[in-house]
């Protein structure tokens, strides 16, 4: 007897079943039971991303937190790279939050580092105008490494050319006249051994009659000193008497100005009675010179002249 199969129910079950796997896996790819929320943040690196693919981890000191969403150019700047992650919700990124390309293991799996968060630091927000708060960037290990390698080289490079400009034909030609006159100014300081060692003994007595001079010198420094002090004392005696003069000097001055205001008109007076006495005495003396027994007689009247009568 022959079994029918119902094709239409065998159908259904394998409609059943598939839907039934998708949807566990969908639920396992959505985190299971327990959905979790995340919190999107932007990162700016001035390096290059090589090895960073999306979905790479983003690590809190090393523990798994979120994942790289988005890799894209800086349409502002291309030198620059802009990074979009999704964090989970509750990680504490704050304000000193620090996120750093790494690499794992030999493999050279590249993944970012968040670190550097302090407890009394604010949580990080969006600024004004930004979607997304920036996380703060700085160079990774590998960039640090070539920049002190760039540098390394280009010193090493300058100092190459310095060596070889200074082993040049011409300096090199200089170094052996150098070397050349090096020698014979040994030689004769060789030959002129002894004569050397005469000047440093008459060097060294003549420091030795130097020192027994100073010595003699002591007393007549000393003496000299009290000299100096006593020209110093003489000075500032000096000084004192200048100042009584000058005092003796003001009081004349003012007795001279009180006999000048009193005494000078008085004196210009007589001089000018003087003066009117002494031309009356001059009058007088011509006088007597012309007629001198006019002093007896008197004066004789005038005769007169042509064409005028006498007086009567």
């Amino acid at each position: 007897m022959e079994t029918k199969v119902n094709y239409a129910a065998v159908g259904l079950f394998v409609i059943v079943l598939i839907g039934a796997l998708v949807a566990g896996i969908l639920w396992i790819a959505s985190g299971g039971a327990v959905q979790k929320h995340y919190d999107r943040y932007l990162a700016i690196e001035e390096e290059s991303v090589a090895g960073l693919n999306l979905n790479a981890a983003v690590k809190y000191n090393g523990v798994d937190v979120g994942k790289v969403s988005e890799i894209r150019l800086d349409a502002a700047d291309p030198t620059r790279v802009t990074l979009e992650f999704a964090i989970q919700r509750g990680t504490p990124i704050k304000t000193d939050t620090v996120a750093v390309l790494r690499t794992q293991g030999l493999t050279g799996i590249a993944y970012v580092e968040l670190s550097g968060s302090t407890a009394a630091a604010p949580p990080l927000r969006p600024e004004p105008g930004q979607k997304y708060p920036v996380i703060r960037t700085k160079p990774s290990l590998s960039a640090r490494l070539e920049n002190v390698l760039t540098t390394a080289l280009t010193k090493l490079d300058s100092m190459s050319n310095n060596v070889n400009t200074l082993l040049s034909a011409e300096n090199m030609a200089a170094l052996h006249a150098t070397l050349a006159n090096l020698a014979q100014v040994s030689q004769a300081l060789a030959d002129s051994k002894g004569k050397l060692n005469a000047s440093i003994a008459g060097a060294a007595q003549t420091f030795d009659h130097t020192a027994r001079a100073t010595a003699d010198l002591g007393p007549v420094i000393e003496r000299i000193g009290r000299s100096a002090d006593a020209l110093e004392k003489l000075g500032n005696d000096g000084a004192a008497a200048s100042r009584a003069a000058g005092k003796t000097v003001d009081t004349v001055g003012a007795d001279v100005k009180r006999f000048t205001a009193d005494t000078l008109p008085e004196v210009q007076r007589l001089l000018g009675e003087m003066t009117v006495l002494a031309a009356s005495l001059r009058r007088l003396s011509e006088k007597i010179e012309g007629s001198p027994g006019g002093l007896l007689v008197g004066r004789r009247p005038v005769p007169p002249g042509p064409g005028e009568e006498p007086k009567k």
